[in-house]
């Protein structure tokens, strides 16, 4: 039996501010050794001509980029099904694949049914098989969903391809210098702005329901909080008190948000509670404490201090009060942030080399580096925990990477127009 779906992530596009032509392109960096191969085959065409996308080959660049996959190339296809019953396990053996992607597309009223299966070629079985209705702008949104299923019914972990990223721009120079807040797609693709302004913009954090971003704008000269609603565009101002307002994260509930202000002296770790508006400070010493992120049972938050003479992470214990210093490989760590299961730390690690994404394992407290790159910045985790998005420098400019969770892929996202930071992976979205 194949299982029927309907799919309405895109839909609430339409409702952002603009389109604003900032797609980022993807450039493989590293692949992994131990990539498993799969063939995704081209998806037939029930009823009409081209499609305005190819879903088989979004799946197959979704899995490729995972780290995980390692997809035949077309002229490696021996063949081109679009069902399960046309395929000869055999012939797939020969030129070593282990699974098979194989589907075909029907357009229906002011849309198109897609559907697809998943084969395990060894053990000769379908382990997928669906069929899903989508409107008419949302193939792309359609070959997400397939990737994350393939994935899910293979690795066992979730996919997270229609998954969603924040990121600013910077273009032009001195008094010409423009930022723009955006959204798009994991891909880099359907690109989004929701903000613009010739002051710098900051830290955008997801809420965790998916709706809302949480950032900091120059625009009244100096920093403030805001929260703007993606579908409405409507925002409110969270805080604006003198000096710094900064590093906005929100709580697993989505009732709080912890941040950095300086409005009783240095820079401190406080929670606004929402809908009161109401705050808690929780440290009180003459360091620097910055860049908070709750663990994911809302027990605990970490974030980084110099109170032990440069920046380190540490974990503050909500139930008791206590800030206990977490990380001591390395004079600097910064910008802790947890991995879904709370187990892992991705942080900012600096050595002879330069600043690296790293992660540190919360039991063992083993850190293992994972990029060789010299000037990142900002890591953000994606939902399932299996990738790390992050800023670096790549010549003179500013991109985005990703990095797999155990270092063996990567791949970067550059921009066309200017610079790019400031990443955040939004949670998965349905």
């Amino acid at each position: 039996m194949k299982r029927v779906v309907s799919i309405m992530v895109g839909l609430w596009l339409a409702l952002y501010v603009s389109l604003a032509n900032a797609d980022l392109t993807i450039e493989i960096t590293k692949g992994s050794d131990q990539a498993i191969p799969i063939a995704v085959v081209p998806f037939a065409t029930q009823g009409q001509g081209a499609l305005p996308e190819d879903i088989a080959q979004i799946v197959s660049d979704d899995l490729a980029r995972s780290g995980q996959f390692s997809p035949l190339s077309r002229g490696s296809l021996i063949a081109q099904p679009n069902r399960s019953e046309d395929v000869h396990y055999r012939d797939w053996r020969a030129v070593d694949s282990n699974y098979l992607v194989v589907g075909q597309v029907t357009p229906q009223g002011d849309g198109y049914s897609v559907q697809f299966e998943l084969m395990d070629i060894y053990g000769e079985r379908r382990m997928i098989g669906e069929v899903v209705n989508v409107g008419r702008d949302q193939l792309r949104s359609a070959a997400h969903y397939v990737s994350d299923k393939v994935f899910e019914a293979i690795t066992g972990i979730r996919g997270a391809f229609s998954t969603r990223i924040a990121y600013v721009t910077a273009q032009g120079a001195a008094d010409n210098r423009r930022y723009a807040l955006h959204v798009a797609d994991a891909d880099g693709h359907n690109s989004q702005q929701i903000l613009s302004s010739q002051q710098p913009i900051l830290s955008p954090a997801w809420s965790p329901d998916g709706n809302k971003l949480a950032y900091v704008s120059f625009e009244s000269g100096r920093p403030a909080i805001y929260i703007q609603d993606l579908a409405s565009s409507q925002r409110i101002q969270a805080t604006s008190f003198e000096g710094i307002n900064g590093a906005p994260a929100w709580s697993p509930d989505g009732r709080q948000l912890a941040m950095s202000l300086s409005k009783d002296g240095q820079p401190e770790i406080y929670i606004m509670d929402i809908a009161s508006r109401s705050f808690r400070r929780l440290t009180n010493n003459s360091a620097i404490d910055t860049e908070p992120d709750w663990a994911p049972d809302g027990q605990s938050l970490v974030f980084t201090s110099d109170r032990s003479g440069g920046p380190q992470l540490y974990r503050y214990n909500l139930a008791n009060g206590q800030a206990e210093r977490i990380t001591f490989t390395g004079s600097y760590n910064s910008r802790g942030r947890f991995s879904p299961d709370g187990e892992t730390l991705f942080l900012i690690h600096r050595d002879d080399q330069g600043f690296h994404v790293a992660k540190k394992d919360l039991e063992t407290d083993r850190m293992t580096i994972l990029t060789d790159s010299r000037w990142d910045e900002s890591p953000s985790v994606a939902p399932n925990g299996s990738m790390v998005i992050f800023a670096t420098q790549q010549g003179n400019r500013g991109v985005l990477g990703v990095v797999s969770a155990d270092g063996n892929a990567s791949y970067r996202l550059p921009s066309a127009q200017g610079d790019v930071r400031e990443p955040a992976w939004s949670p998965f979205m349905n």
